[in-house]
């Protein structure tokens, strides 16, 4: 056949397929992607509803138990804060018995080395010198006896420890009174040997003279 004789059917299938193309434009689509979408926004709708009842009903418990809770908690804090408080006084005490220079642990260091020093005394205990305090119930002697007290509105402290050398020992006594500067000064440091006689090495006793100078009446100011 030729192509004369095919072109009127060609032509025909043509518009054939164009008027095929015009009805299927004029088919409505169905609404599935919308129809799709409407449902995923439901269903997150859903699950926020579901969340926000989750965060308001978490504490469902009764009032009371929530108050004995709270009080529980409070307690628990006070008792925090009062070990804290009496950390901080132990840690007070323990700096100012240690490092204060009036403390009687610093006076017992202070006096001993002066025995330790003293020519006569090493003559007579012969070196080397340890110092130590009185015995305690474990059999330790690092504790010093003393005891402060006030008279006439000045403060002393009075101590005593004992000495030993390679030859004998001998008993140290001490006391200091608080001046107007804040600092203790001796009124007497001797140390009495154990051995007889018995004899007395004094290193200070300025009782005297303190006692002179307090007994001075005090100057009034001229008008």
């Amino acid at each position: 056949m030729s192509l004369l004789a095919l072109r009127p059917l060609l032509a025909r299938n043509r518009f054939s397929t164009l008027s095929l193309l015009r009805i299927a434009a004029t088919i409505p689509v169905p609404k599935q992607s919308r129809c799709y979408a409407t449902a995923e926004k439901r269903s997150e709708t859903s699950l926020s509803a579901a969340s926000d009842r989750t965060d308001v009903s978490t504490d469902v418990r009764p009032l009371g138990e929530r108050v004995k809770e709270n009080t529980k908690t409070a307690s628990y804090m006070g008792v925090i804060l009062l070990g804290v408080g009496v950390t901080s006084v132990l840690f007070y005490a323990i700096f100012k018995e240690l490092f204060s220079s009036n403390s009687p642990n610093n006076i017992y260091t202070e006096a001993l080395e002066r025995v330790k020093d003293e020519p006569k005394v090493k003559d007579a205990l012969g070196a080397p010198i340890k110092g130590f305090g009185e015995e305690s119930r474990r059999g330790r002697r690092n504790h010093v006896a003393h005891t402060t007290y006030v008279r006439d509105g000045v403060q002393y402290i009075r101590m005593q420890f004992y000495v030993q050398g390679i030859r004998n020992k001998a008993t140290v006594h001490l006391e200091k009174r608080l001046n107007e500067s804040g600092d203790y000064e001796y009124r007497y440091l001797f140390v009495q040997l154990d051995y007889y006689p018995h004899s007395t090495i004094i290193l200070e006793d300025n009782r005297l003279q303190q006692d002179a100078l307090k007994s001075l009446p005090s100057l009034q100011p001229i008008v």
